[in-house]
């Protein structure tokens, strides 16, 4: 199964449509038994989710298959450069995510903002994550990116493992820039974050603040296709992304485990035609850029 667990929920309230704010760890508890019973695999967390790793490693099962990604915190770049310093706090925080999570190992460790990489001395941090690795602490090393310019220059400069990168109905650029074919052309596994853009798409458009007027409309088309067609949001957002050749998870935040069953039972749609609802305005596309919330 394609769809992965994302877990920022676990730690803090997250989420525009998010009306229940942080997960309790008992029901972080039923969500991974709901997830071990769909033979999902990909577990993502971060080190700047709150309690999330804590949270997680409270309940994780005996014996799981997860595959458990992480991220660093952030070195706050652009600066005049990256240190020796940061490097180091880089393999420290790494130390510390495994004590939370009470785990030897994990899957993959990805650089929180890719502005710390690029920066300079962004290498300094690079040679640490290739250090854990060879180490044995992960096996996967890589970095959380928004755009495509982020991704030509990480490929031009270092030799990644994972990558995650948005991907959603509204925000197609990358399929259509040929970013996702050229990773996937250098090796690089491929984890879709933002499916939902943060609930967005699951909220009915008039429910919307005034910030996104410009979209609106824009929306209503899209809900009244999925109407016609008898698909849910849910479906069409995570189907959506699944369908997409080269993304090996799509990474799927939920609030309960009846959310991850909803999830769960949505297919990979093949056969529709969501090109038409691609936009390229990046104050819809980029929640960071959000001025109100919904």
């Amino acid at each position: 199964m394609k769809l992965g667990l994302g877990t920022v929920q676990f730690g803090m309230g997250y989420g525009i449509s998010n009306q229940q704010g942080q997960t309790p760890v008992d029901e972080v508890a039923r969500i991974l038994s709901v997830a071990q019973r769909n033979n999902i695999r990909i577990v993502d967390t971060a080190a700047l989710y709150g309690t999330s790793e804590e949270s997680l490693g409270m309940v994780m099962p005996a014996g799981h298959t997860f595959r458990i990604v992480t991220k660093t915190v952030r070195f706050d770049a652009p600066r005049p450069s990256i240190t020796l310093h940061d490097a180091e706090l880089l393999e420290s925080s790494f130390e510390r995510s495994l004590q939370k999570l009470k785990s030897p190992t994990l899957y993959g460790l990805l650089l929180h903002n890719v502005k710390d990489l690029l920066a300079s001395g962004g290498n300094l941090l690079y040679e640490r994550m290739v250090t854990v690795k060879n180490r044995g602490l992960v096996s996967k090393i890589g970095v959380s990116v928004y755009a495509a310019e982020e991704i030509d220059r990480v490929l031009d400069a270092y030799d990644i493992d994972l990558i995650q990168l948005p991907v959603n109905v509204l925000d197609q650029r990358l399929i259509t820039g040929g970013q996702l074919k050229k990773l996937k052309a250098a090796g690089v596994e491929i984890h879709a974050r933002s499916p939902l853009l943060q609930g967005l798409l699951l909220m009915e458009p008039e429910t919307l603040s005034p910030f996104f007027d410009s979209v609106k409309a824009h929306l209503k088309m899209y809900r009244a296709f999925l109407s016609k067609n008898g698909i849910t949001p849910v479906q069409a957002a995570v189907g959506f992304a699944a369908a997409v050749e080269e993304i090996d998870a799509v990474i799927c935040g939920v609030n309960n485990h009846r959310q991850l069953e909803e999830l769960c039972a949505a297919p990979a749609l093949n056969n529709m035609n969501f090109h038409q609802f691609a936009i390229n305005d990046d104050t819809i596309l980029n929640p960071s850029k959000w001025l109100t919330n919904p």
